[in-house]
């Protein structure tokens, strides 16, 4: 596709990183346009990268040398991947050779989207036992209550005899949540 407008961001995770190998590879692949930034890609806000997407109009590509650049994982890569499907915007990774302006480019990504959905349904029904198996063995989790079991009986008590809220927890020394959500069940 000739009349493509290629877009390319870069990223390096650390500041004492070099950008240099991933922009004259970008600029190598015809991007007119370059957003770069040293930020990890563990971060959710990337500044730059949301700069990128922003500038992406209908009908360009977005070029990056690796997948990792894009995204931590492959349904992150899989959300990014479907909104740039929406916009008419294609996706060039150079190192991996993944080009979706190409129907085998695609079929890639489609791929993806099945082994991703896959991995998200296992997970969840993995978690689903795990939770099963932990209520059949009477374990619970979060943070432990800050009273015990005869303290929350008192504390209803004191409730029925027509104390308030503030001094039920300012005697129980605990905050006035923690005696509302006692009294509530």
């Amino acid at each position: 596709m000739e009349n493509v407008v290629r877009v390319g961001y870069a990223r390096v995770s650390a500041a004492d990183q070099d950008l240099t190998i991933q922009i004259d590879a970008l600029t190598a692949a015809g991007c007119s346009k370059i957003f770069s930034e040293k930020i990890s890609g563990l971060t959710r806000n990337r500044p730059e990268f949301i700069r990128c997407v922003e500038y992406l109009r209908e009908g360009d590509a977005l070029v990056v040398t690796r997948i990792d650049r894009l995204a931590r994982d492959a349904s992150e890569l899989l959300i990014l991947c479907n909104k740039l499907q929406e916009h008419h915007i294609e996706l060039i990774i150079t190192e991996q050779q993944i080009d979706t302006t190409t129907i085998a480019g695609k079929a890639f990504f489609q791929m993806l989207a099945v082994f991703a959905e896959l991995e998200t349904n296992l997970r969840k029904e993995r978690q689903m036992e795990g939770i099963k198996k932990a209520l059949a063995e009477g374990k619970t989790w979060g943070r432990r209550s800050a009273l015990n079991e005869q303290q929350k009986k008192e504390c209803i008590e004191l409730r029925e005899k027509g104390l308030s809220l503030s001094k039920i927890a300012n005697q129980m020394g605990v905050g006035k949540t923690t005696i509302h959500r006692i009294i509530s069940r």
